[in-house]
């Protein structure tokens, strides 16, 4: 598909002594003149169709349904309509949410949740614990919940999510997971899970609305649109026109509604970078929450602003090699290709926002972990593993392609340094691949691609949440990856109450993993960037980048 024509808006930062010249899109320049005509026709500083707070978050959504989501930009949407037992704070922790208090066994296996008294539904139905079951077994069946195997913890629930079919999966009373009653919710784990309070919190295991969804299934008409969808969070889904903006409004029947100041929010997509940062600056947007919808070459010069916000994340950006894809299925190919990436040029040249270089895949902050050394930047080496691999001096290699995303400016940078490297240091020519992000998840899920930018972000404070996804079959692994000593650390991970043995066995996978076999090539750790005025309140960065739109407020009138 042929790229939009552009148009080019002039903007004075006011840290700059230049004007920034940025190029957008006809959509995204017409919404802009929109807001700022309808700003100045108002007399009052504000259009009068413009909600409480705008906020850019990246690419069209490809689902809210919980079950389906696949990345953060949906993760944040999802999160205002829908809640599980507990939920994130402004400081990324997590808090008692739709249950109010729980019980855990001595053995740190069985957890007994109770759910608070009066929670709604928007239709007025009361949240049930058996909606949760119901919600969590649905999760479980459904063949696009790539993260259904966070609820693998329970007992019974891997058996479950993993039958091929409906004739070979095990009876659903299997999945120790019970409601005793309408406000009991009864688990029991397979192994001690620390951070099951936490991972109560992520969106798959939210809970849908069961009448609704099968309704929708029987009509063949999708409940994730506004006016049809029913759901328990702090928000309302009342406006979601494509390409354009997702409106939320405070949810009146939300059981913590009075602490939910904002009235508004509207969630606006933007394709590209400068499309982002020209809805921010030029007013239109409030808030910006993801480096990725920055600018890069602006950096610098953003750095200097009071409302600039830079904070480390439990994130790593990292390439991932399709093992099943030759030339890739040689671990010598892919430690050599991983060898040559200057990384230090990469955050220093492009990301410039202070991103630590890393050859670990588990980030800092996960729990006091401390990663195992992964292999170093060594060109000369590399070229004799290319060598010995068939290929001297990249002679007889066939072509591939580096695939990444139209979603950031970085990773359009990242490529085309990264293409250099290989070429000047192997002898190899890459190609580049671009795709949107729903084509490009597509394309992981079904290993459709030679190499790729990948990045993850901690889903809770600990190291599995970067270890797990990569067990054979994993729904996240997307790199066609086995190893079965691997797999074994991982379970006697999960089996193991000493911290520190845990954490050995941890740091024996992260070994095989960014060492042994080298099935991704970590890069660098992220430092999100947000853009908000000091006026904007219930916002504050944190390690698991968490910034519910329920607690944000203005300090003083805009």
């Amino acid at each position: 598909m042929p790229h939009p024509a552009s148009s080019t808006l002039n903007f004075q930062l006011p840290t700059a002594s230049c004007n920034v010249r940025v190029r957008v899109n006809p959509t995204a320049r017409r919404l802009i003149l929109f807001f700022l005509v309808m700003t100045l026709a108002s007399g009052c500083g504000r259009p009068p169709d413009r909600a409480d707070l705008v906020v850019i978050n990246g690419g069209e959504p490809d689902t809210i349904d919980p079950a389906k989501i696949r990345g953060q930009p949906e993760g944040r949407i999802a999160y205002s309509l829908f809640e599980g037992l507990t939920r994130y704070t402004v400081s990324g922790d997590t808090e008692p949410g739709m249950a109010d208090r729980w019980e855990i066994s001595p053995d740190g296996l069985h957890y007994t949740f109770h759910l608070r008294e009066g929670i709604r539904w928007t239709n007025g139905d009361p949240v049930t614990a058996q909606d949760f079951v119901w919600s969590w077994l649905r999760a479980l069946r459904e063949p696009e919940a790539e993260y259904k195997y966070q609820l693998y913890y329970i007992k019974g629930a891997e058996a479950f999510g993993e039958a091929k079919d409906e004739a070979s999966r095990p009876p659903a009373d299997t999945v120790a997971v019970r409601a005793p009653d309408a406000r009991t919710l009864t688990i029991e784990l397979k192994n001690p899970t620390p951070f099951f309070i936490d991972l109560c919190a992520f969106y798959t295991l939210n809970p849908v609305h069961p009448a609704t969804v099968i309704a929708a299934e029987k009509s063949g008409k999708s409940w994730l649109r506004p006016g049809a969808i029913v759901n328990n969070g702090p928000f309302l889904l009342t406006e979601w026109r494509l390409n354009d903006r997702i409106r939320l409004t405070r949810n009146p029947s939300y059981w913590d509604a009075a602490n939910v100041k904002l009235n508004t929010v509207d969630v606006l997509p933007a394709p590209t970078p400068n499309t982002a940062f020209n809805f921010y600056h030029s007013g239109v947007a409030d808030l910006i929450l993801d480096k990725s919808l920055v600018p890069t070459s602006l950096v610098p010069d953003l750095k200097k602003r009071a409302d600039y916000h830079a904070t480390p994340i439990l994130a790593t950006y990292f390439i991932r090699y399709n093992v099943k894809r030759a030339p890739f299925t040689d671990v010598r190919v892919r430690k050599a290709f991983s060898m040559v990436v200057d990384k230090v040029l990469l955050t220093e040249k492009v990301t410039q926002a202070g991103e630590p270089p890393t050859d670990a895949f588990v980030p800092p902050g996960t729990a006091g972990y401390q990663p195992p050394a992964g292999v170093k930047r060594d060109p000369e080496a590399a070229r004799k593993l290319l060598a010995d691999a068939g290929f001297p001096g990249g002679a007889g290699f066939p072509v591939v392609r580096y695939l990444y995303t139209n979603k950031s400016e970085t990773d359009e940078k990242i490529a085309v340094e990264v293409q250099a490297m290989f070429k000047r240091e192997l002898g190899i020519s890459v190609l580049l691949a671009k795709q949107e992000w729903a084509v490009y998840l597509n394309s992981l899920s079904a290993l459709d691609f030679d190499f790729c930018r990948s990045s993850w972000v901690g889903d809770y404070k600990d190291p599995n949440t970067f270890m797990d996804m990569f067990l054979t079959g994993g729904g996240n692994n997307n790199c066609g990856w086995s190893n079965a000593c691997y797999d074994e650390l991982i379970a006697l991970a999960a089996k193991e109450t000493d911290e520190k043995k845990r954490f050995d066995l941890f740091r024996e996978a992260e070994t095989i993993l960014i060492r042994d076999e080298m099935p991704v090539c970590p890069l660098f750790n992220y430092v999100v960037l947000m853009f908000y005025s000091d006026r904007l309140g219930g916002v504050a960065g944190n390690l698991m980048d968490e910034h519910p739109f329920r607690t944000m407020h203005w300090k003083t009138k805009k």
